[in-house]
């Protein structure tokens, strides 16, 4: 018996398809709720919450010399601005500076650890420098900031001549944390969950090659159908099985003896 499907081309039922996936919509459910399940318990238990606190800081670009060179600039220019605002930032973000930031604020991390623990990026496109910090206390977060708005400023007055900051806005403790999302990571378990479990099934359902009918017969093999054997029953007074060779059944009468016969 020759598979017709094998030296041409494989389909895909659409049908079968879905038909497998809404005949097992009770596994996909439980699956997407086990997973949401996991993904809060991660975020809500696993995961160490952070918290950011920020500094503003006006950048004044009036009059400045960088070297030998001096130049002005005007407030309205934004473009200069935020080359100040990049120039600053690089300043800020030095080894020298964050190590007196380290010691200033009196925390055990390194520089490289409160590198990558900072941010700092023009305030909606003016000459206001916003600086955050995040960290896994949101008091220390907030110190960290306060400490860079005092050694920021006089770090860029040593380089830059005639260049000063002024703290727009200090940094307080903010409570509420930044990440992770437990809504965000619940959503998303969700949605995985919802996924591999459909697409495990999708997938069974392609792989299975068990006949189930006369149409798969039909569908994938050269051959005709010439019988099918019928479902075995358990009725009440009869009792159906298959022998090698053929049906039998074994029924009870009122009597309690046993007739046997063969089909």
């Amino acid at each position: 018996m020759e598979n017709k499907n094998n030296n041409e081309y494989y389909t895909i039922d659409l049908l079968q398809v879905m038909k497998a996936l809404l005949q097992r919509i009770w596994l996909i459910v439980i699956c997407a709720l086990l997973a949401a399940a996991i993904a809060f318990s991660f975020a809500a238990f696993i995961i160490t919450p952070t918290y950011s606190s920020s500094i503003l800081l006006y950048v004044n670009n009036n009059s400045i010399s960088l070297g030998n060179v001096n130049f002005s600039l005007s407030s309205s220019d934004i473009t200069a601005s935020r080359s100040l605002v990049d120039t600053y930032t690089e300043l800020l973000m030095n080894r020298t500076t964050l190590e007196r930031v380290i010691d200033k604020t009196d925390v055990s991390y390194t520089y490289q650890e409160l590198y990558e623990m900072i941010v700092a990026a023009p305030s909606n496109e003016t000459e206001i420098m916003k600086i955050t910090v995040t960290s896994t206390d949101p008091y220390e977060a907030a110190k960290i900031a306060n400490g860079i708005a005092e050694i920021l400023p006089e770090r860029v007055s040593e380089i830059i001549d005639g260049a000063a900051m002024e703290v727009v806005d200090s940094a307080i403790p903010v409570l509420e944390k930044v990440d992770p999302s437990i809504t965000k990571f619940t959503a998303v378990g969700l949605i995985l969950g919802t996924l591999f479990s459909a697409c495990a099934i999708v997938v069974g359902s392609l792989m299975d090659d068990t006949i189930h009918d006369e149409e798969y017969v039909l569908q994938h093999f050269d051959c005709p159908v010439l019988a099918k054997v019928p479902n075995l029953i358990d009725a009440a007074n009869k009792k159906y099985s298959y022998k090698r060779y053929g049906y039998y059944y074994k029924s009870t009468d009122n009597s309690g003896s046993n007739n046997m016969g063969s089909k």
